[in-house]
C-alpha cells in the first residue's frame, strides 16, 4: 500500500494567504449550492407543484437565468486560486510518470509562471471589461442588476490566483534549486 503524502502547512504570510484562498473557494462552493437551490426552486415552480399544493400562492423566481450566469462565473473564478495553491490543477501525468523529481519540479515551476502570467493578463483584461460595463451602465435584462458587480469577486479571485502563483513559484523555485527534493 502506498503512503499518502501529507500536506505541510504553510506558515507566515503564505499560510495566511492559503487560509484566505481556501475560505474564498469554500464561499465559491456555497455560491454553487445557492445557484443549484435557486434552479431547483425555478424548476419546481415551473411545474406548478406549489400551486397544486397551495392553490392560493404563485411562487416563481424571476431572473434565475441571469443569476445562474453570474453565480457560476463567480464560483468558477473562486476555485482557480485554490486549485493553484493546493496543486489541484489538471496535469498530464502520462508525460511525467517516468520523469525524475527534478523534472517534475521544473514542470511545476513553469506551470506556476504560466499561471501567474495568465492570472495577471486576465486581471488586466477583466478590469478593463468591468470599467466598460460600468461606464455604459449595462444591466441584466430582468432584474436590472449592474453586470459590473459580478466582475468584482472575479477580480478578487484573479488577485488571489496571482498570489497563489507567486507562492507556488517561490516554493518550486526552491525545490528545483534543491534538485527536485
Amino acid at each position: 500500500m502506498e503512503a499518502v503524502a501529507q500536506h505541510t502547512r504553510r506558515t507566515g504570510w503564505t499560510g495566511t494567504a492559503e487560509t484566505v484562498i481556501t475560505t474564498w473557494a469554500i464561499l465559491g462552493g456555497f455560491m454553487v449550492v445557492a445557484v443549484v437551490l435557486m434552479n431547483v426552486w425555478s424548476v419546481v415552480s415551473a411545474l406548478d407543484v406549489w400551486t397544486a399544493i397551495f392553490p392560493e400562492t404563485n411562487i416563481t423566481f424571476q431572473g434565475d437565468f441571469e443569476l445562474t450566469q453570474m453565480g457560476i462565473a463567480i464560483a468558477a473564478f473562486a476555485f482557480l486560486p485554490y486549485c493553484q495553491i493546493s496543486g489541484a490543477n489538471v496535469t498530464a501525468d502520462i508525460f511525467t510518470s517516468r520523469a525524475s523529481p527534478l523534472w517534475i519540479s521544473i514542470f511545476t515551476l513553469v506551470a506556476s509562471v504560466v499561471a501567474l502570467i495568465f492570472g495577471l493578463l486576465l486581471l488586466y483584461a477583466m478590469y478593463g471589461g468591468m470599467l466598460s460595463q460600468r461606464q455604459y451602465n449595462y444591466t441584466t435584462a430582468i432584474l436590472q442588476v449592474p453586470i459590473w458587480w459580478a466582475y468584482l469577486p472575479c477580480l478578487l479571485s484573479l488577485v488571489l490566483l496571482a498570489v497563489a502563483s507567486v507562492i507556488t513559484l517561490i516554493e518550486y523555485l526552491g525545490k528545483t534549486a534543491r534538485g527536485g527534493a
